[in-house]
């Protein structure tokens, strides 16, 4: 019997029993016989909370001389480890779980063709990380589509996703919700388009599309021309722009802030986050500043967790980005915040 040793990085601040889910989730469907389970993760929560995620780890290793090494620190280091086939594991290969492994678990059930497939239809091009959207490439407004030929039913609510990434948050949103809803992805790098528009062809959806356009540029007279009410915009992990001389070059501004407003429906809603504490206190300053119109979803509905500060602990979307996913592996912390609009 093969040993695998299986480490995963969390942050359990985003929420404990989420967070013991998606672990159970993941794991299970890997299918992994591992005999040493490692859980490295820093840790904020109450006891309970640990408490909750020693018995998810004890349930993935399944067996009854199972047992719990841990060290009582501010970044702890768990052992679960299964001590009938522990002998093993020192004559047996390891495979340790990297994020892009958590990636590929959080999205397994969408099923998307493997990169060879992508790679004969589309070409293979390395994909830049970073772009400047001020560049003059990317002033000019996109095309408004024909919202009829875009999607089945273009009555239907929209979901914006302004810099929509690869698009497997959008296509998971889309496929679980396939008659209730519109998604439209907003990506400024176009290889990614090509990409997420291939795998919503490969998926057979009618209620996503993905545009190759600068949100700051075209989000205004895309969701002027849409037919349907604007029921949700999000803005996830955006670029950071560091430099100071590089601030205006953020997605989020005053322009963008007050299309959004302008155009979302009353009772929707506005979802932000970041990995970086700067952008996301520079995003939450400009929404937070629409108080006449927007209010903050802790005040409407008290039962949703944030934390003394305000931020909104866990992702209300049912899944996670993958650069949420790369950044709480790494033990980042994940600064959201959601808005509603005034009825």
């Amino acid at each position: 019997m093969s040993s695998i040793r299986v480490s995963f990085h969390f942050n359990l601040q985003v929420g404990s029993s989420s967070v013991s889910a998606r672990l159970y989730r993941g794991a299970k469907s890997a299918k992994m016989g591992a005999s040493h389970l490692c859980l490295h993760y820093c840790y904020y929560q109450s006891a309970a909370g640990f408490a909750a995620f020693h018995r998810t780890a004890k349930a993935l290793i399944s067996k009854p001389s199972s047992t719990f090494l841990c060290r009582r620190r501010h970044h702890h280091r768990c052992l679960y480890r299964n001590t009938a086939s522990a002998a093993s594991a020192a004559c047996n290969t390891s495979k340790e779980i990297r994020s892009t492994d958590l990636v590929a678990l959080e999205f397994a059930e969408l099923n998307l063709p493997v990169s060879n497939k992508i790679t004969g239809k589309l070409g293979h091009a390395r994909i830049r990380q970073h772009v400047n959207p001020l560049s003059s490439s990317f002033t000019v407004p996109v095309p408004i589509p024909d919202w009829s030929e875009v999607y089945k039913d273009p009555t239907l609510p929209l979901m914006v996703d302004i810099g929509s990434g690869s698009g497997r948050f959008l296509i998971w949103l889309a496929r679980r919700n396939p008659d209730s809803g519109n998604y439209l992805g907003l990506e400024i790098r176009q290889k990614l388009v090509k990409r997420a528009e291939f795998w919503v062809q490969e998926l057979a959806l009618s209620n996503i599309h993905f545009l190759f356009a600068n949100a700051s540029v075209s989000f205004k007279q895309l969701v002027s021309s849409y037919p349907g009410p604007l029921m949700l915009v999000s803005i996830l992990c955006p670029d950071p722009h560091f430099k100071k001389k590089h601030h205006k070059r953020r997605v989020v501004q005053k322009p963008l802030v007050d299309s959004i407003i302008d155009y979302l429906m009353p009772g929707g809603k506005v979802f932000v986050q970041s990995d970086v504490l700067e952008v996301a206190l520079d995003m939450r300053k400009q929404f937070d500043a629409e108080s006449k119109v927007l209010q903050h979803i802790d005040t409407i509905d008290p039962t949703v967790p944030c934390d003394s500060e305000g931020w909104v602990l866990n992702n209300p979307m049912g899944i996670r980005t993958e650069r949420e996913i790369h950044s709480e592996f790494e033990g980042a912390n994940i600064y959201r915040r959601m808005y509603q609009k005034k009825i």
